[in-house]
């Protein structure tokens, strides 16, 4: 098995939206906001090459929305899926599966493409991968969830005939080495593969915990539908990751990557962080 970071780009979000609860005081010391209240994050996805697949997972938001939209969330920088892809020689045409955590915007935007007018699969040789409770809640959603589940991210996949709906339950193996965690505080049955590399768990975080500074227990975003089982969800994720020494893998963190936890006399709290590549 090779993994490798591929990172979509850079964009804002509010930073107190971001952090929730946790005072502009504390936060705004790890990840400075402009002034307009906006912190930067990262979109980092994860390419699996295991037993003749390239999986990749999460995506990014892609570039076929309207200037008016990215007016709100300024993406910027210069990486982008193709080019980190074009750095190991492979291309869109070289992915076989499309894993989604979930359909926010922010993680699968980059599904789609614009053709003319026509809305086609940006990676026209991969089988794409959800739920079908999350996508029911994703082509219904509610009022609050609205502005992250975009339908032109969403039903294009469906009707290029591409889309399969993983059958592994909570904790089972989807496929050789990748077994699934299913998170309902973030939104409904978001799901973290749990990949053995090589004897060494990497656990792709997604939104239970955007960024290295969300390690601490109460820093939970206030996009979370239930920020109370988002809370006890990270309590047992980290438990087993101190038991177990597993590395986090961070999708939003503006610079770091992966992190470790450890187990202090002030509760669970980080031990090192590190790039991807140094895991060898």
């Amino acid at each position: 098995m090779k993994l490798h970071t591929i990172n979509a780009g850079y964009f804002k979000l509010d930073g107190g939206a971001m952090h929730g609860v946790v005072p502009k005081s504390m936060w705004n010391k790890v990840n400075p906001s402009d002034e307009g209240n906006m912190c930067t994050w990262a979109m980092r996805c994860l390419l699996v090459e295991h037993e003749g697949r390239r999986i990749l997972i999460d995506n990014g938001m892609g570039d076929k929305q309207d200037e008016k939209f990215f007016s709100h969330f300024h993406p910027h920088g210069d990486e982008s899926i193709e080019k980190n892809l074009g750095k190991l020689g492979l291309t869109t045409d070289d992915i076989t599966d499309v894993f989604l955590t979930h359909l926010h915007f922010d993680h699968c935007g980059g599904s789609i493409k614009r053709e003319g007018d026509k809305l086609v699969t940006a990676f026209k040789n991969a089988t794409y991968w959800s739920n079908k409770t999350h996508w029911q809640d994703a082509i219904n959603p509610n009022a609050r969830e609205k502005a992250s589940f975009l339908k032109e991210n969403i039903l294009p996949i469906e009707e290029s005939g591409k889309l399969k709906f993983v059958e592994a339950g909570d904790g089972e193996e989807w496929m050789p080495g990748i077994k699934l965690r299913f998170m309902r505080g973030h939104t409904e049955t978001m799901m973290l593969p749990q990949i053995d590399y090589n004897g060494t768990t990497v656990f792709f975080c997604a939104d239970l915990v955007p960024s290295a500074a969300h390690t601490s227990l109460p820093w939970v975003m206030a996009y979370d539908m239930r920020p109370l089982d988002t809370l006890n969800e990270k309590t047992k994720i980290f438990n087993e990751a101190v038991a177990n020494n597993w590395v986090l893998f961070l999708e939003h963190d503006p610079s770091i990557e992966c992190v470790t936890l450890q187990q202090t006399e002030k509760g669970i709290k980080q031990k090192a962080t590190f790039k991807l590549s140094e895991l060898g």
